[in-house]
């Protein structure tokens, strides 16, 4: 099936751009924002997925303010060209410049949403290490992702109450993936190869002059299979860590971070340490990650439209769908040649099964 892209030379594969070079149905390609003020009064997230082999399209806008989040997600039928496949219902990504500037459009008035917000990058994007895990013999995880920092303009609106962010210093972050991982309805797996188990810590935050990123994932027993630590000057290359460690102390009967810090090592020796203290959660679910009904990759038809409100703070933060949060935090920077800064980011915590920081069972809460 031939396309407008396929008038580009971007091809990847020895099959018109429509086609997927792999046949799995957990193909994706994804969008995904976030935006916070300093004070922690507004947080938004939006993302935005298309999977090809499934012929499904769908995104989520949600916005945390006074203690509610509220949501719209949307869904759909995947368009044969790619080139429309950033709009889903009453939600648009525009890329304006790439990699640099992108536009989010959202018009919802039945789930009393509306936003027109611009990101502007602050530093160049982060390609992070591939991703690739298997479980047993069958590939789980094979994917690419970027992040990016940078600053929103523009205004959001919850149930006609606008809010003009220009003059509001918000920043945020953003990050592109691609590849294959579980999306879409269950299917059978075969024979069990283990226990239930995903720990991930991803933690990118602003500072007034550059920006910080941390990533790792570990499996039960602590040894790490993904990790990136990444210090980015504004408008400038990222410098990548040579390694990097964290410390983190559980909220008591959940899977929260009540304080968490990280180290990045850079190459010539210099450690510099993040110490993040939380504020507040931004339930990913309200954008679709292990929503019950608005999970990413389903049908759901042609084109369909629902919303949801969620106060917070849960009222059952182990439950499947409450236990993976982007915790917005305060931030606190100094390095070994005494650098200090002040700033604003998120810990994104998915916290699955065994782990040697205390967790135990599937998702039982932390017990000290």
């Amino acid at each position: 099936m031939l396309s407008s892209y396929d008038d580009f030379p971007i091809h990847q594969a020895c099959v018109p751009i429509a086609h997927s070079a792999t046949p799995d149905l957990n193909h994706y390609d994804r969008y995904f924002f976030n935006g916070y003020t300093a004070d922690g009064s507004l947080y938004f997230g939006l993302a935005m997925g298309l999977y090809p082999n499934r012929h499904v399209v769908d995104a989520a806008f949600s916005i945390v303010r006074d203690g509610v989040q509220s949501s719209v997600f949307a869904s759909g039928r995947a368009p044969a060209d790619r080139r429309d496949a950033t709009t889903v219902g009453p939600i648009r990504v525009e890329v304006v410049e790439p990699l640099r500037v992108l536009h989010l459009h959202v018009d919802a008035p039945e789930q009393g949403l509306a936003a027109e917000l611009t990101f502007t990058a602050s530093s160049d994007a982060i390609e992070e290490p591939h991703f690739f895990q298997r479980v047993g013999v069958r590939v789980l995880f094979d994917y690419t992702r970027l992040t990016q920092f940078g600053s929103w303009a523009g205004w959001l609106e919850v149930d006609g109450h606008r809010v003009d962010i220009d003059g509001l210093g918000m920043t945020g972050s953003r990050d592109r993936s691609w590849g294959v991982r579980p999306v879409g309805e269950p299917a059978p797996s075969g024979a069990p190869v283990g226990m239930p188990q995903f720990y991930w810590l991803w933690a990118p935050v602003n500072f007034p002059d550059f920006a910080t990123h941390f990533d790792v994932n570990e499996y039960g027993d602590g040894r790490r299979w993904h990790e990136v630590g990444a210090i980015a000057p504004r408008g400038a290359a990222a410098e990548m860590m040579r390694t990097v460690d964290y410390r983190i102390t559980w909220q008591p009967g959940t899977r929260f971070a009540a304080a968490f810090e990280y180290d990045l090592v850079a190459w010539d020796g210099v450690v510099a340490t993040v110490t993040l203290e939380p504020m507040s959660n931004f339930q990913m679910s309200g954008i679709g990650y292990g929503h019950p009904e608005w999970n990413h990759g389903s049908w759901r038809g042609e084109s369909a439209v629902g919303g949801q409100r969620l106060s917070l703070p849960v009222a059952d933060p182990l439950s499947r769908e409450n236990v993976h949060v982007q915790t917005l935090c305060r931030a606190k920077y100094r390095d070994t040649t005494d650098v200090t800064a002040s700033g604003t980011g998120i810990l994104e915590l998915l916290c699955v099964g065994e782990h040697p920081t205390g967790l135990r069972g599937i998702l039982d809460g932390y017990q000290p």
